[in-house]
């Protein structure tokens, strides 16, 4: 009554009727004095008929209530690139390795703080999910599509290019008048789990469109530079689209629902509090891990139908792809054949032999990398460069002047792209890739030419 907002004198005189009913003729006190017994040990009374209901639900809310304790030690874990890391991405690490729940860890050289699990941690847990432990932003990926066309871009072509990303993408709040279908909208999760059952039209404006803040459509220069890459091409330079985004408004909504729940049921200290978990054994884990991976798998359509709808513009089709998840949770086994869920926050999936792609910034370049299976690292890699300025203050102290000479400098043509996301934000790739050559061999390239984004009003239309 208490939680439907009743008043507390209404909920104590509707509390002595219903002690009345039960025990007519006994005095106030006597009541009073029963119930302060029930409360001290309500096991006692889950035998006693008429007072069960009372006990099983005092045992139930302080079972609900009760806090978690941390491990006093945490479990020792790598961090790749120490140098480069702010004080707080470390410190929300430390945390998440005293999880009664965690079993290994890692932090990735492009870490910066987050939410919970920094951005650029790897999470390894024993049957349980952590919602923030993915990210807000589930399955928010990278995808590149190389093609048999030079790599010219001259003045004429950056506006070819420019149309193509004007015409064949959105970002942010705009969304396609006519979507194309998709058949991951039909898959029976919409229908069964009720979170899914309100997001589904959503899901369906929004596909094949990309987010706002670091998310992006590119066109540029990919170079092969190993001669036995996967996609048997000879090395040497080729049109290439990179696209990196997420899950939209369905991963969105489905984060905020399940960490909602993890925070209500898994009662953590309030420094851990966003690291709570869903035990996979429960419901509402199994839920969230049917709603991640379907999330997942429409952040991988909406990148395939932006890469769709740019082969058709170039009339080509793609020579190959490369693609990656970077905020997902994974079920993976350690070297041991034990079964861990992997959380990757910001990282990139790096088992042996596995393909990726870490993008620089506007003005540097990305790469395509070949996992080297490191098991110090959790089978993992940098997501990118890593923010050295917060959005914020780099709102703040850098000028639209400032950026444009860089990037006319670099040779890029920008659409729409905010101060919070100049290449002065980010951190020197190149030293990046250098503080993680154990955990992964590079196979080619990604130079940005022609870049779309969201923006904001302060800084559109840049290039």
């Amino acid at each position: 009554m208490r939680a439907l907002g009743y008043p507390e004198g209404k909920v104590i005189g509707v509390a002595m009727k219903v002690m009345e009913e039960h025990y007519k003729g006994k005095s106030v006190s006597h009541k009073l004095e029963l119930l302060a017994r029930v409360i001290e040990n309500p096991a006692l009374y889950l035998a006693n008929e008429q007072l069960a209901p009372v006990a099983k639900s005092l045992i139930i809310k302080t079972e609900h209530n009760k806090t978690i304790d941390l491990n006093p030690k945490r479990m020792d874990y790598q961090i790749f690139g120490l140098e480069g890391i702010e004080p707080g991405a470390i410190n929300q690490m430390e945390i998440a390795m005293k999880l009664p729940i965690t079993r290994k860890g890692a932090l990735m050289p492009d870490a910066h703080q987050g939410y919970g699990l920094p951005i650029g941690g790897v999470l390894a847990v024993e049957n349980a999910v952590i919602p923030y432990g993915v990210g807000v932003d589930i399955g928010c990926r990278m995808c590149m599509t190389l093609y048999d066309l030079p790599a010219v871009f001259d003045y004429h072509k950056v506006q070819d290019f420019r149309k193509m990303l004007e015409d064949n993408t959105r970002f942010g709040n705009a969304s396609f008048k006519r979507p194309k279908d998709h058949g991951v909208l039909e898959r029976k999760e919409f229908g069964e789990i009720n979170i899914l059952k309100s997001l589904k039209d959503r899901a369906y404006a929004q596909i094949g469109s990309s987010g706002g803040g670091n998310h992006f459509v590119e066109f540029g220069v990919g170079e092969i530079l190993d001669e036995n890459n996967e996609f048997s091409l000879p090395t040497g330079k080729y049109l290439a689209v990179l696209s990196h985004s997420g899950s939209r408004g369905l991963g969105a909504n489905i984060a905020r629902h399940y960490t909602k729940l993890a925070m209500d049921k898994c009662k953590l200290p309030a420094q851990a509090k966003q690291l709570a978990w869903l035990d996979l054994d429960s419901e509402d884990g199994q839920e969230y891990w049917l709603a991640m991976n379907l999330a997942g798998d429409y952040a991988s359509a909406c990148h395939h139908q932006i890469h769709n709808r740019l082969a058709e513009a170039l009339g080509e089709k793609p020579l190959a792809m490369v693609e990656n998840h970077h905020n997902f949770a994974w079920k993976e086994q350690d070297e041991n054949g034990r079964e861990l869920i992997v959380h990757r926050k910001g990282a990139t999936p790096a088992g042996k032999g596995v393909l990726g792609i870490i993008p620089g910034s506007m003005t540097s370049p990305g790469f395509i990398v070949r996992g080297k299976g490191d098991q110090l690292s959790v089978n993992s890699a940098s997501h990118g460069a890593g923010r050295v300025m917060s959005r914020t203050r780099a709102k703040q102290s850098l000028s639209r002047d400032e950026v444009k000479k860089h990037l006319k400098k670099a040779g890029v043509n920008v659409i729409g792209s905010g101060l919070d996301e100049a290449p002065m934000v980010y951190k020197d790739i190149h030293q990046v890739m250098a503080n993680q050559t154990d955990l992964v061999e590079v196979v080619g390239t990604f130079t940005p030419k022609v870049v779309r984004m969201c923006g904001d009003k302060r800084f559109a239309e840049v290039g």
